[in-house]
């Protein structure tokens, strides 16, 4: 029998890697995790999820006091803003959410941690900063980065991504965004709010092309509604620096088109982390996509594994938690536990966000799903109406057995909303429960009660249910009824 130096090597420090490693150790595995960049936390903490929650809240603090008036309050005269600050605040919170992924934490949980870069020698040996080191079992956890596609023009041209956005010494003036996805939008709002100019040009026709058209136009109105620009169907044709400014160049409708700015963000998807890993000479398996993985998360080597964005599956931080779970099922229990993300749910931070667990329409379709929609205004909300944020709704599709098969949630406060129904949906709880839930009044919450109420009342108030009644316990029927229209 081999003998190895661990009995799981994880490569990546990201958040799939530290919650395998941490499972692993925690189990009393022997556990290896590697990681290039000089600190844990990876691309959520450092460049990701943190540091745009954090801007997009900063942002919004602009935002409300730029509004003073529409909330009966005097109107205030904001000084331009200060990007160090900003930047300040970041950094700030990034350290704190830092000593959570100290390495004197994973050495207490019995990981030993290794930085440098990770480069596989065979199957089950690699070479970390010059020195070789063997595991029974490993794990791929590296991640992704920006993708930068070859648009003419845009290698020679100043741009920024997702890991020099947030270290900007000065606020832009003009901020011109390449793509329409969620970091793409999310960020052109923040830099709007905060005071820049923001044009987002998208290859297609509508932005957040993953959700339903009718929920993603609630967000563009919103963002519309705030200054920012939106250019879409716009095909590239060229990036240039011109006078101090990068020109993005793109055919619309038949018609040449510009746009220019003093920054450049390109936002047009992720790439997977492979190269350097050794992959080949591991007898792994992947493609420009990521590697390749079956539904226990084994790769092509069937004791290494993979998780987290390196897969090219479902790019969300708490993706790769479920999916470090799995893993930890596999590699430690040696438990057969497949992944199934049939209610992962997925968010956008705008304002109004937008939030989906399930099936859309657009899924529901292409999966020859028969549904019904039922929707929820925000606008019949009173807390929404109350704090002046009552754009958007709540979407249900429900499938011909009366079940739901997903909800979206487009309005202020989406994400957290969506909590509720991940219960419903992943939980099994029935609507009939979730109609008798007594929510405190008032709540954005309640929209969940008023919709999942109407559906039961589709069956309880209906006219067969009248008639019961009236046989068996005698009750005599309406006691008013509206006159009738009068006749034109």
């Amino acid at each position: 029998m081999a003998t190895f130096d661990f009995d799981i090597g994880v490569i990546g420090g990201g958040a799939a890697g530290l919650s395998v490693a941490a499972g692993a150790a925690r189990l009393g595995a022997r556990t290896l995790l590697v990681e290039r960049e000089p600190q844990l936390g990876g691309d959520c903490l450092h460049y990701g999820c943190v540091p745009s929650k954090t801007l997009l809240g900063t942002a919004r603090a602009r935002h409300v006091m730029a509004r003073a008036e529409a909330y009966g309050l005097p109107a205030l005269n904001l000084p331009p803003v200060d990007f160090l600050g900003v930047r300040r605040r970041i950094q700030a919170v990034i350290s704190d959410i830092q000593r959570h992924d100290s390495v004197e934490r994973f050495c207490g949980l019995g990981a030993e941690v290794r930085f440098g870069a990770a480069r596989f020698v065979d199957e089950h040996v690699a070479e970390v900063d010059g020195a070789r080191v063997s595991a029974a079992r490993w794990v791929l956890a590296t991640g992704s980065r920006a993708q930068v596609p070859p648009i003419p023009g845009l290698a020679q041209t100043p741009h920024l991504t997702n890991r020099e956005i947030f270290s900007l010494d000065r606020l832009p003036e003009r901020l011109v965004v390449l793509g329409g996805g969620p970091v793409a939008v999310e960020l052109a709002q923040a830099f709007r709010r905060l005071g820049a100019e923001v044009d987002v040009v998208q290859r297609g026709s509508r932005i957040l092309s993953r959700d339903d058209a009718d929920m993603a136009a609630v967000v563009q109105r919103g963002l519309e509604a705030e200054g920012v620009r939106f250019h879409l169907s716009a095909a590239l044709t060229g990036v240039a620096r011109e006078g101090g400014a990068a020109v993005v160049r793109f055919d619309q409708a038949g018609a040449a088109r510009s746009v220019c700015g003093d920054a450049l963000l390109v936002a047009l998807g992720r790439s997977p982390n492979v190269d350097g890993l050794g992959l080949d000479q591991a007898g792994v398996d992947f493609t420009a996509r990521g590697v390749e993985v079956d539904a226990r998360l084994r790769t092509s080597q069937r004791h290494i594994f993979a998780c987290g964005d390196v897969t090219g599956q479902y790019q969300f931080t708490h993706a790769a938690g479920y999916e470090a779970g799995i893993v930890v099922a596999n590699a430690v229990f040696r438990l057969p536990r497949k992944a199934d993300y049939r209610w992962l749910p997925w968010c956008t931070y705008t304002e109004p966000g937008l939030g989906s667990i399930g099936l859309n329409e657009g899924l529901a379709r292409k999966a020859g799903q028969e549904y019904r929609v039922i929707t929820e205004r925000f606008a019949d909300n009173d807390k929404a109406r109350a704090e002046g944020e009552a754009e958007g709704m709540l979407k249900l599709l429900l499938g011909a057995d009366g079940k739901p098969l997903g909800v979206q949630i487009a309005g202020a406060g989406a994400g957290e909303l969506l909590g509720e129904w991940a219960a419903v949906l992943a939980g099994k709880v029935s609507l009939t429960a979730l109609a008798g839930i007594t929510h405190p009044y008032p709540t954005r919450g309640e929209t969940a009660k008023a919709l999942a109420g109407r559906i039961v009342g589709e069956r309880l108030f209906s006219p067969t249910v009248q008639k019961a009644l009236h046989y068996v316990f005698g009750l005599k029927g309406r006691a008013c009824t509206p006159a009738a229209s009068a006749e034109g």
